[in-house]
């Protein structure tokens, strides 16, 4: 077994593999109960084993070019990058049960319909079988994705102070023309209340997500976090095509 060397940390808004729907894929990492070294990563009781990792690089593929993965460099370089997002989850995930943080049946019946309402009948539900996803599992991942995300707003966004002169300074970067098109400049005539409201918004998302980093490094000593050398080296060994 080896420790985590810590040199990947993906970015914060890449902290969750792009998995279909609503960023969420197979990844049955949150059991307790796997036997021996019947595993790939642990964190605290928390288990991913390598079929996990094995389902959810077969998704995240699909953001690669199929040259890139034959490179096995660059191929390598996507199982590390996967690894270091499967461990903060994981990390993550213990967290919220430190804070006895949950997500309610009607938090989680409320994000369905709202995701559901995106789509036409049945196309749902064909997504969902085009992906070989059952109904079950995929809902029981987006209650992992909305843990995941409370967790990081309780942790992060509540504690992030916006200065006057914070949104002074965003003003004069974004919209004094000075340095080149507004980032916002979709909304040129939004009165100035609204206006304020979305530059506190981005710059609440900006400051928390140079807080991540530090965030979950923290964690990353606090917790223990162990890794297969063995299942690794399979891994490692597999070729992507």
């Amino acid at each position: 077994m080896i420790r985590h060397s810590n040199k990947l940390s993906p970015m914060f808004g890449a902290l969750l593999i792009i998995y279909i729907l609503a960023g969420c894929g197979d990844s049955g990492h949150d059991s307790h109960s796997m036997p021996g070294d019947n595993y790939l990563i642990k964190v605290g009781d928390r288990v991913a084993t390598t079929v996990d990792f094995n389902r959810a690089f077969e998704i995240i593929k699909t953001a690669y070019s199929y040259n890139a993965l034959q490179e096995p460099d660059s191929c390598m370089e996507a199982k590390l990058r996967l690894l270091s997002q499967l461990i903060e989850e994981m990390i993550i995930l213990e967290r919220a049960k430190e804070l006895n943080i949950e997500i309610s049946d009607s938090e989680l019946n409320e994000a369905v319909a709202r995701i559901k309402g995106d789509y036409d009948d049945n196309a749902f539900e064909q997504i969902l079988l085009e992906q070989a996803v059952s109904y079950n599992l995929w809902e029981k991942e987006l209650g992992k994705r909305l843990l995941i995300e409370k967790v990081v707003e309780k942790e992060l966004r509540e504690h992030v102070v916006i200065t006057p002169e914070d949104i002074s300074n965003y003003y004069e970067k974004h919209y004094s023309g000075h340095e080149g098109p507004s980032a916002l400049s979709e909304v040129p005539n939004k009165a100035d209340s609204d206006l304020n409201r979305i530059i506190v918004k981005e710059l609440r998302r900006q400051k928390a997500e140079e807080a991540y980093k530090p965030w979950i490094e923290n964690f990353r000593k606090k917790y223990l976090i162990e890794i297969n050398k063995k299942e690794w080296e399979k891994i490692s060994q597999t070729d992507s095509g």
